[in-house]
């Protein structure tokens, strides 16, 4: 997991305040609406602890051979990339290595594709395979790797026939800043972002004093995660040491909806903490954070062993549910021009021809061209006026555009008339367009 996301220095006070605007409106989620669920999917297979463990000794022994370390831009990451890649090859994936460059260095993704499924509902589970270059990198990120790994092998093992596609991705150079999988993304064309139904991260899953935290990102897929758990009799929290500090930010930050697991970093363990899950209080979740001791014995075999076999357990209730045939849809393809740091603007999209109200699972797809997306706060305008939050601003959200599909429960709203797109600028300094956006009932 990387310490840090580089942030821009923007009037942060101007965008708090910009975001509480219009705060009574109702929230949309962004990505699919709430699962089927568990009843509506295959149930997953027991990861076996003993593979994933094995998966983790080669990362270690390639580690001790390359330098003590698998970090971006060394022969140990290369090596590990290797490795995952063989194991994929031979279970019938189709697998590509996409290179980049980073701090001079050539780094490499691994993508692996399960054939079958929907490819118009991809969804993908990912880790970083990155250490950084003090150690081997065993729980950060060797267990998310492995996990994801052992979960892609599984899916082999059983010839899944998902309803989703299932893809799964390892990335490098997350410990420089979520280099890797912004590469990923960013080189994604729009058309592509919006194929995604999910994506799953997994960073840290072993930690020596573990906690069980789920990424309270997008609401199915934390339910599934707080299902999984709920059914072991585990309790969870919110994870909040590390948001936004590893890949799911980089999906994220285009509109795909993200969720995922962690067991804690340097963050100290509260007595409250060890009161349910166990372990020492005063202490952190992962003393050996990026330290040379991140080694095979720096794990936790419990934590381990229920992380992997959640990771398979959101692969298959989320891969195998039955999937939403698309509805009808209204457009507007229009470019609005959106003035930097000014008034908020409108686009419109008449729908007519429909009887009662509008969907609970109202789509609104949106596509916005921006050079800075934290600036833009946008909602969806009823007939009524009634306002439905999309999107907030956040100095935090650094990335182009705003490419994404927002779910709302809009049952209340007579379906019939003008639904508008509203979309302010907040910030100075970049500017931007609505290039289309689109209703799908």
């Amino acid at each position: 997991m990387t310490l840090s996301i580089p942030r821009r220095t923007v009037a942060v006070a101007a965008l708090a305040l910009a975001g509480l605007l219009g705060s009574a409106a109702p929230a949309a989620t962004a990505g699919p609406a709430a699962s089927a669920g568990p009843a509506a999917a295959l149930a997953a297979p027991d990861i076996p602890l003993a593979n994933v463990k094995a998966h983790l000794t080669q990362l270690q022994s390639i580690a001790s051979a390359n330098g003590g370390n698998r970090a971006h831009g060394r022969a140990g990451y290369k090596a590990s990339l290797d490795y995952v890649k063989a194991k994929l090859d031979a279970a019938g994936f189709t697998t590509s290595v996409q290179q980049f460059t980073s701090s001079g260095a050539t780094g490499y993704n691994l993508i692996a594709d399960w054939p079958g499924g929907d490819p118009n509902q991809v969804l993908m589970a990912g880790a970083h395979l990155d250490s950084v270059s003090s150690g081997a990198g065993i729980n950060d990120n060797g267990s998310g790797s492995a996990a994801v790994l052992e979960t892609a092998l599984a899916v082999s093992r059983a010839q899944l026939n998902p309803t989703k596609h299932l893809r799964f991705g390892w990335w490098g150079a997350e410990e420089l800043g979520l280099v890797g999988s912004k590469y990923y993304v960013n080189n994604l064309p729009s058309a592509e972002r919006s194929k995604f139904s999910g994506y799953l991260n997994f960073d840290m899953i072993g930690s020596p004093n573990p906690g069980y935290f789920v990424y309270d990102d997008d609401p199915a897929i934390e339910k599934t995660f707080k299902d999984f758990y709920a059914g072991l009799n585990v309790p969870t929290e919110i994870e909040t040491e590390g948001d936004g500090r590893s890949d799911h930010a980089s999906f994220k930050n285009v509109g795909i909806p993200v969720g995922g697991l962690f067991t804690g970093a340097s963050r100290t363990k509260s007595a409250a903490q060890a009161q349910k899950w166990g372990g020492t209080s005063g202490q952190a979740f992962d003393r050996c954070y990026h330290s040379s001791c991140d080694n095979t014995s720096n794990i936790n075999d419990t934590a381990l062993d229920r992380n992997s076999d959640a990771v398979a357990h959101a692969i298959w209730t989320l891969g195998t549910e039955p999937t939403v045939p698309p509805g009808d849809a209204y457009e507007n393809t229009a470019d609005v021009s959106v003035p930097d740091n000014g008034t908020a603007v409108t686009s419109t999209v008449t729908v007519t021809g429909r009887t009662g109200n509008a969907p609970a699972a109202l789509k609104a797809g949106v596509d916005i061209k921006h050079t800075w997306r934290g600036d833009l706060v946008i909602d969806l305008v009823a007939p009524d006026g009634s306002a439905y939050r999309l999107k907030n601003s956040s100095g935090n959200d650094s990335a182009d555009n705003v490419v994404a599909t927002y779910t709302v429960d809009a049952s209340s709203e007579t379906a019939n008339g003008a639904w508008k797109l509203r979309v302010q600028d907040v910030a100075a300094q970049d500017t931007g367009y609505i290039d289309s956006w689109k209703l799908t009932f």
